[in-house]
């Protein structure tokens, strides 16, 4: 059982600096106990993502391998992005498939909502499984084209151990997938 907590009042939040992505707000915080304390967070965007977790009906999952600033290399991972402002979320991963690997999904199953880094992070990440695929392709934002990496299903635990497949949104997409597809 847990106990009911009470969440801290916010007395201040003020912009503390801001680059053309970012804007890093801090909140001065008082909890229920009386302490104040000043966090420091990314200002919510108010956009959300998705990841896709795509599986041909031959049991291929599809992945592309995309530059990764943060870690300054190629990284392996699920099909990703933003959704915008006038999409669901189902729709933007099916947008997402068709710009990044060139198909599109008839059945989408959302797996979980996550959320990178609570402590410093707002925004939230709907995982979706995606089958019946059928090929489509839009234009993306990507600068350079995208690699397709073909990765048979029945080999997931490679991936798990692969050095370029370290993100953990996409780990934890490919275990929620890999679950729901074997209860089935």
């Amino acid at each position: 059982m847990t106990q009911k907590t009470v969440a801290p009042e916010i007395l201040d939040a003020k912009v503390v600096a801001k680059s053309r992505l970012f804007q890093i707000e801090a909140l001065d915080l008082r909890f229920s106990n009386g302490v104040e304390r000043t966090y420091e967070r990314m200002k919510p965007s108010g956009r959300n993502a998705v990841m896709v977790v795509p599986v041909t009906d031959n049991g291929d999952m599809l992945l592309v391998r995309e530059y990764a600033a943060g870690t300054e290399r190629y990284e392996l991972g699920f099909p990703k992005g933003l959704i915008d402002p006038d999409e669901t979320a189902l729709e933007a991963a099916n947008r997402e498939l068709k710009e990044e690997i060139g198909f599109g999904a008839n059945h989408m199953i959302p797996l979980k909502e996550v959320v990178l880094a609570p402590s410093y992070f707002s925004s939230k990440m709907t995982l979706l499984l995606a089958q019946d695929l059928y090929p489509e392709k839009l234009e993306g934002d990507e600068p350079e084209p995208l690699e397709l990496v073909r990765w048979p299903l029945a080999q997931a635990e490679e991936l798990l151990a692969h050095v370029d497949f370290g993100e953990a949104r996409s780990i934890t997409a490919l275990m929620l997938a890999l679950r729901q597809l074997n209860s089935r």
